[in-house]
């Protein structure tokens, strides 16, 4: 559920407003090529977490396998990748928000508080707001943080199933004609744009001390997720595709949402499922900023930060200043710098971590080859290499 939950979220609701005019109904073959490219770093990531099982993901298997200095320099990626990334999403929650909010209300939200001071607003509100509830659900712990992330996990996959259901009945097979018509050009630049929306399966490893029988649950949970997201994602891009033409995605702000509302002709549809972007967004954010904490504990466990970052609450275990800190720094961020910028930061920070864990994988197999795994890469070393940070690579 901490994969899927930090998985399925703002990319899903958007990424085919961007990649079907890219690859036009072919979009599915993206999916397809995305897919397999986040399974290669899956199982790269199902190793090293089945190997090393502590908290810390890419910064732990780095420590242990490239030293000090390294892994200090993989943390400050995670950073961008965690922690730059939580308020990227808290961004799109604020537009969907405001789509919710006009579908059930009849009003929006003023632009001058949805929008930070480079995109014509002065702060995001809503942004700020979500921040603040996902710490105050942390710092009560992790029991009960997993337990409302489940929740929202499963309704996130239902509002989804929901719009493929209302979707197929407007499912028209001559919409996939041209299949193709951007090329297998089209095909890669749009796969690239998708894999954003992959970003967020490694969120498994930083549990890796509060999960019973890590070496085995950790890797099984990253490959379910794995297979549980990839089959969402294209069962969504199918119906999209067959319900309407792929010229109208283009410029299209809560593609989902349109498509059923032009399908029902009724507002109750988008806002079902403005209402599941709310909940899924929610979700991704609660799982995002916790790695986050849990990077920096490990670091500051390993005297590479201040002790504040590795103390624990003595009745939850949660580490609360450490959760604080992480909720200064995000919500900062998604109040006042505006979403491009974060998008770009939180792409360079993830490209690192990936190329680490795939390195760090066949690293750890030639110093220390007799090391106890739960899992093994299937065709090593070919996976290891064949694991690139996106489909454009």
């Amino acid at each position: 559920m901490f994969g899927v939950g930090a998985t399925i979220g703002t990319g899903i609701f958007i990424v085919l407003t961007e990649a079907v005019p890219e690859a036009g109904p072919a979009v599915i073959l993206s999916f397809v090529l995305a897919g397999i490219t986040a399974a290669l770093t899956a199982v790269c990531y199902a190793e090293l977490a089945s190997t090393i099982p502590v908290s810390g993901s890419s910064y732990s298997y780095t420590y242990a396998t490239l030293g000090e200095i390294t892994a200090f320099g993989v943390a400050a990626c995670l950073l961008l990748e965690y922690g730059v990334s939580s308020a990227a999403v808290v961004v799109g929650w604020a537009q969907y928000l405001n789509e919710l909010f006009s579908s059930v209300f009849g009003f929006r939200l003023p632009d001058v508080i949805l929008a930070a001071p480079g995109e014509g607003g002065i702060f995001n509100l809503p942004a700020i707001v979500l921040v603040t509830l996902c710490c105050l659900l942390l710092v009560r712990g992790t029991r009960e943080s997993a337990t409302a992330n489940a929740i929202m996990v499963l309704i996130k996959i239902a509002v989804l199933i929901f719009f493929v259901i209302i979707g197929f009945t407007a499912f028209d097979g001559g919409n996939f004609t041209p299949f193709a018509p951007l090329g297998i050009a089209g095909i890669g630049v749009a796969a690239s744009s998708i894999f954003f929306t992959f970003i967020g399966l490694d969120a498994v490893s930083t549990a890796g001390e509060e999960v019973h029988n890590p070496r085995r649950t950790l890797p099984l949970a990253i490959i379910l997720a794995t297979i549980i997201v990839t089959t969402v994602y294209i069962l969504v891009a199918i119906v999209a595709v067959g319900a309407q033409r792929y010229q109208q995605f283009e410029g299209q702000a809560a593609g989902l949402a349109v498509i059923l509302r032009d399908i029902t002709g009724s507002s109750w549809a988008p806002a079902v499922l403005s209402a599941g972007a709310v909940i899924s967004i929610f979700s991704v954010t609660l799982v995002t900023i916790y790695g986050q904490t849990r990077i920096l504990f490990a670091m500051g466990r390993d005297g590479m930060l201040p002790e504040v970052f590795h103390r624990v609450n003595p009745s939850t275990l949660a580490p609360v200043r450490n959760t604080i800190i992480v909720g200064l720094f995000v919500g900062i961020l998604a109040g006042f710098v505006p979403l491009g910028v974060l998008i770009d930061l939180t792409s360079m920070g993830t490209l690192v971590a990936f190329t680490v864990v795939s390195t760090g994988v066949i690293i750890l197999r030639r110093t220390q080859p007799d090391l106890p795994r739960g899992f093994r890469v299937p065709f090593y070393p070919v996976t290891p290499y064949s694991a690139p940070p996106s489909p454009s690579t």
